[in-house]
């Protein structure tokens, strides 16, 4: 981090009119540029102008936390919402995706300014609702502040960006900070009762006034039953507010079915109550991009899919999904990033080396560190495991040594159009090589 005060002289250079800043600076007398200096949090009060230059925004907000499932929920939410008859978006790590504007790409959680400036144009455009990924960064930056966010949700908490926050406690903490202040005391916060973190959001909800309503096994409004894989999907039973139903889902995986459930808790917070209508949508509802991502299948009749997985609970979720639809051999390719977590990458390595019968160690994004350290340090706990740093190339490899029945995952990049080593970025996809090499 970066003091900013030592380019203001560069600012005002290129033409800034103003220029805001905290503690010392000798500011010059009888300048042509504002300079106006504040106390407290930069961020919090860079957000506090962002809202005041953007004052207009969508009507309904609604935010998703948590480790893994955010991109699909806010996806989910959207798609909801947009059946029910409203203009509607989302906004996180696959971009602003919208149904009166083309996709622009941002943050997970994009900067103050930024956000506002999208919410405005949103609003200005027509768009009633919008889903928001809440990264636990974003949150404790305060890129979220001054907004009325109707209902949020949490999914679960499991190893991630360690090197921002340090430890779980931390990390926990940032991610509290969108029930205990950024959550409307009006509205309804939709959590996961089969994590060990739920007794301590609810009690946080509970004390400023805010609806609870939970998901899951355990959960009482939104309660799931049962679940049976198909090829395709699964066949979910499910109560929501105490009334059975049964839903042919077009999702893999039970994590999917508990996204849909935390997507349709907040779905109904905004729009007031159950709609029966909805029961309509789901068997229809399309996973976000690079989300378990069905891409193809080899000439020998085994599958390829894209995930997003770049934790160690989404690989280890994941494969445990998949393993219930491979007939043989269950293939998985991952790396992981550089100038990230380091702990999880020995861990994801075990994950690999207990649940996949055949693993390819590839480099992800390397970004300023040396790659093969990265694929080392995944490597200790799987020795087996083939290495090829070049993903293309390992990509290649994998698909062309399936086997009748085999299942491979690609994991890490999902909907990632370009791959960061040192300071450039190259385009790759793992979906469109993955095409490629089918078609070949």
């Amino acid at each position: 981090m970066q003091d900013g005060k030592k380019y203001i002289s560069d600012a005002v250079e290129r033409g800034v009119s103003a220029v805001v800043y905290d503690g010392e600076y000798d500011a010059p007398v009888n300048s042509p540029v504002e300079y106006i200096k504040l106390s407290g949090d930069m961020r919090a009060n860079i957000a506090q102008i962002a809202h005041n230059f953007y004052p207009q925004t969508p009507a309904l907000i609604s935010a998703i936390t948590g480790t893994n499932g955010k991109t699909s929920i806010a996806d989910f939410t959207r798609q909801m919402m947009t059946f029910l008859g409203h203009h509607s978006a989302s906004i996180g790590t696959i971009g602003v995706v919208s149904d009166v504007m083309e996709n622009i790409e941002t943050l997970t959680t994009p900067d103050s300014i930024t956000l506002h400036q999208i919410l405005n144009k949103l609003s200005g455009a027509g768009v009633e609702y919008v889903s928001m990924e809440a990264s636990s960064v974003g949150i404790e930056q305060h890129r979220m502040d001054n907004l009325d966010i109707k209902t949020a949700g949490f999914t679960n908490l499991t190893q991630d960006h360690l090197d921002y926050h340090l430890n779980m406690q931390n990390y926990f903490n940032a991610k509290k900070l969108l029930f205990s202040h950024l959550l409307s005391p009006r509205g309804t916060a939709v959590l996961n009762a089969d994590i060990a973190e739920f007794a301590e959001l609810k009690s946080i909800c509970e004390q400023r006034g805010i609806t609870v309503w939970s998901y899951g096994k355990n959960g009482q409004e939104l309660k799931l039953l049962n679940t049976i894989a198909q090829p395709q999907g699964q066949i979910i039973t499910v109560s929501v507010f105490g009334k059975e139903h049964t839903i042919n889902l077009p999702l893999i995986g039970h994590f999917q079915a508990m996204n849909v459930l935390c997507a349709l808790g907040m779905v109904c917070a905004l729009n007031n109550g159950f709609d029966e209508h909805l029961l309509e949508i789901l068997p229809k509802i399309k996973g976000a991009c690079g989300r378990l991502d069905f891409v193809g299948i080899t000439k020998n009749g085994a599958a390829v899919y894209v995930d997003y997985a770049h934790t160690p609970d989404a690989l280890e979720n994941v494969l445990n999904t998949m393993r219930h639809h491979t007939q043989n051999n269950l293939w998985v390719l991952f790396g992981c990033g550089g100038d990230r977590d380091k702990l999880k990458r020995p861990i994801m390595g075990d994950i690999a080396a207990r649940l996949a019968d055949k693993i390819v160690i590839t480099d992800d994004n390397p970004r300023s560190e040396d790659a093969a350290q990265i694929r080392k340090e995944i490597m200790a706990k799987c020795p087996h495991a083939v290495e090829i740093g070049d993903r293309v190339k390992a990509i290649e490899y994998a698909i062309s040594h399936l086997q009748s029945g085999d299942m491979l995952v690609l994991a890490g990049k999902g909907h990632e159009t370009g791959q960061k080593i040192g300071d450039t970025t190259i385009p790759m996809n793992d979906i469109n090589e993955a095409k490629r090499i089918l078609a070949q």
